[in-house]
């Protein structure tokens, strides 16, 4: 027991630890020569050598002093790239370009790091990784699918035996979801698809933490999930009307999505360290995995080669992450069908 207890202990000490906010990089938005080269794109339509079509048109898709049927086709306008956005882009990279010269550190502009675009793209590495996550998830709830319905006994109304098969359908088409615009979020980020990506994380986080404290808890009784899971939906409904209705936070959002999931980590790990269930170190190694990862999250450093940075590589993590969770899933599926069977004989 006192094992047990020591395993608890550190989980909430590490989740705690990975809590503390990172520091924050200076903006280089207010830098001085940004600004003047910003300007100066916006006048001209080039920085340098380079030049950009955008410049020559309005922000409704119309050219500058030019006839109507010159406008700017709708494949391109929906990427809702501009003349602003490209000199703000342009003149970060050289700005960068000349601080990796002078031997200084790269900076934020507007809270982020500079990363390198790819075919209009904003953050390519970090949109591979979230596409192949999606992937990932959607390979496990087939094999999941197929597990409970083809090779597991049902029951006489061809219903399955596992009674938490129901939230696991639904957690697939949240993550699936949330996976989805955070990919989108990552190619262009404007405040649209931030929306959608935070409201869909926060779906997220608040179901996880319910699938968390329901399997935890063995909660079957409707009216205790009932009080369970309303004070959790109604926090997180707050928390998306507070982004889409009044101020589209990023770090109250990321505080608000780390705390649900460190409370969702502490629940799922003194399950673990109580269970007698037989694939228990397989969840032990997800939540461990997972505080190392949000640990790598908040790490907060600049981009390596200008498209790696910490939110890519905990993309990355993610993968592996989607894989073990639901072998995991399948192992309890298997797991809480024996024990039913073993019941009803």
């Amino acid at each position: 027991m006192a094992r047990n207890q020591r395993w608890v202990v550190l989980l909430i000490v590490v989740v705690s630890l990975c809590l503390v906010s990172a520091l924050e990089a200076s903006d280089g938005d207010s830098d001085p020569l940004y600004k003047s080269c910003v300007e100066q794109c916006q006048k001209t339509g080039c920085v340098g050598d380079t030049c950009f079509q955008n410049c020559k048109f309005s922000a409704d898709g119309k050219v500058i002093d030019g006839p109507w049927y010159m406008q700017e086709p709708l494949y391109l306008r929906w990427k809702q790239w501009d003349c602003q956005s490209d000199c703000q882009y342009e003149c970060m990279m050289t700005r960068e370009e000349e601080r990796r010269r002078n031997g200084e550190r790269p900076t934020k502009y507007f809270g982020k790091w500079p990363l390198k675009h790819v075919y209009g793209i904003q953050e390519p590495v970090s949109v591979a990784f979230s596409a192949l996550d999606l992937a990932m998830q959607f390979q496990g709830w087939v094999s999941y699918f197929i597990l409970v319905y083809y090779k597991l006994p049902l029951q006489p109304n061809r219903k399955t035996y596992y009674e938490y098969n129901g939230l696991m359908h639904i957690y697939a088409i949240i993550v699936m979801n949330s996976l989805f615009w955070s990919g989108i979020c990552h190619s262009r980020d404007v405040e649209l698809t931030e929306r959608l990506d935070y409201s869909s994380a926060t779906v997220l986080a608040a179901f996880t933490l319910i699938l968390a404290t329901l399997r935890s808890f063995s909660i079957h009784d409707q009216s205790v999930k009932i009080m369970v899971t309303a004070p959790i939906l109604a926090v997180a409904a707050t928390h998306i009307l507070y982004l889409n209705f009044y101020n589209l936070d990023e770090g109250l959002h990321r505080k608000v999505i780390f705390g649900i999931g460190g409370i969702e980590i502490v629940v799922w790990g003194i399950w673990a360290a109580l269970t007698s269930h037989r694939s228990k170190w397989k969840l032990r190694s997800f939540l461990l995995l997972s505080i190392l990862t949000m640990c790598l999250r908040m790490l907060d450093f600049p981009p390596y080669k200008g498209y790696i940075d910490a939110h890519a590589l905990w993309r990355a993590a993610g993968i592996p992450l989607s894989y073990l969770w639901w072998s995991f899933v399948c192992d309890d599926a298997v797991f809480r069908t024996t024990v039913h069977l073993k019941k009803s004989k």
